[in-house]
C-alpha cells in the first residue's frame, strides 16, 4: 500500500525573517568593489605594454623608417602595408637612400604580437601604451603614416629636410646627431599627395584600404 504524502510543515522562522533574506545583499554592500570604473578611471599599463604602433624619428626630425618592408613580411596577420621610395637631395625624409613613402597598419587585423618590432632593423617601429583603438568604422581602423609618425620634439624639424652637414647614415645610428643643424629648413614636398590604392592588392577585396592610403 502506497504511503500517503506528508503535509508540509510550517515555514521556518528564518525564511520569514526579512533581515535574514537580505543578509547576502547587505554583506555585499560593504565588500571591496571589483568593478573597473573604466573609462573614468584608467589603470597604468606595463612599461612594455603592446599598444598602438609608432614610427620614430631621429633627433633632428628625419624618419628612421627606410621602407625595407621587413615588418610587413614578419606580420602573421598581414596587417602591415609598406611602400618605399628613394630620397633625393631636394626631398629627404630619412638619412639613408630610401624611406617609407606609404605606411599602413590595419588594426582590424593586427593582433599586437610585436613581431614587427623585432623585425625592424632601425628601431623605426615601436609600440606605445595606447590601447583605445575601437571604432565604429572599419576604414578608420586602417592607420596611415601620418597617424603613426611620432610628433616633433625640441630641436627637430619636420620632414622633408636636408641631412645634418658632415654626417652620414652611420653617424645617425651611432647617436652623433642630437638635434637639427642650425638653420635647417623644411623642404618642399613634391612627391607628397593622396593616391588611391587598389584594395585587392593589399588587404583583400573586402577590406576598405583603397581610400585610406596617403603618400605619393
Amino acid at each position: 500500500m502506497a504511503e500517503e504524502p506528508k503535509e508540509a510543515g510550517p515555514a521556518s522562522p528564518g525564511f520569514q525573517n526579512p533581515v535574514a533574506g537580505f543578509g547576502v545583499t547587505f554583506k555585499a554592500m560593504f565588500k571591496k568593489r571589483l568593478t573597473e570604473q573604466y573609462p573614468e578611471q584608467k589603470k597604468t599599463t606595463a612599461p612594455r605594454f603592446h599598444g598602438r604602433h609608432q614610427l620614430n624619428r631621429h633627433p633632428d626630425g628625419l624618419e628612421k623608417c627606410v621602407g625595407c618592408e621587413l615588418c610587413a613580411w614578419a606580420c602573421p596577420a598581414d596587417a602591415i602595408y609598406v611602400e618605399g621610395a628613394d630620397n633625393t637631395d631636394e626631398e629627404r625624409y630619412s638619412p639613408g637612400e630610401r624611406y617609407g613613402r606609404v605606411y599602413q597598419i590595419n588594426y582590424a587585423r593586427c593582433i599586437l604580437c610585436g613581431l614587427c618590432i623585432e623585425a625592424c632593423p632601425t628601431r623605426a617601429l615601436t609600440m606605445t601604451n595606447e590601447f583605445e583603438l575601437a571604432d565604429s568604422s572599419r576604414a578608420n581602423l586602417i592607420y596611415t603614416k601620418e597617424q603613426l609618425l611620432a610628433g616633433l620634439d625640441e630641436g627637430m624639424v619636420d620632414t622633408p629636410h636636408a641631412i645634418y652637414p658632415g654626417m652620414d647614415e652611420q653617424d645617425y645610428y651611432r647617436g652623433l646627431v642630437t638635434e637639427a643643424a642650425p638653420g635647417t629648413e623644411r623642404q618642399v614636398a613634391h612627391s607628397k599627395g593622396e593616391v588611391v590604392q587598389e584594395a585587392d592588392s593589399t588587404f583583400g577585396g573586402t577590406e576598405p584600404a583603397s581610400e585610406e592610403v596617403i603618400g605619393r
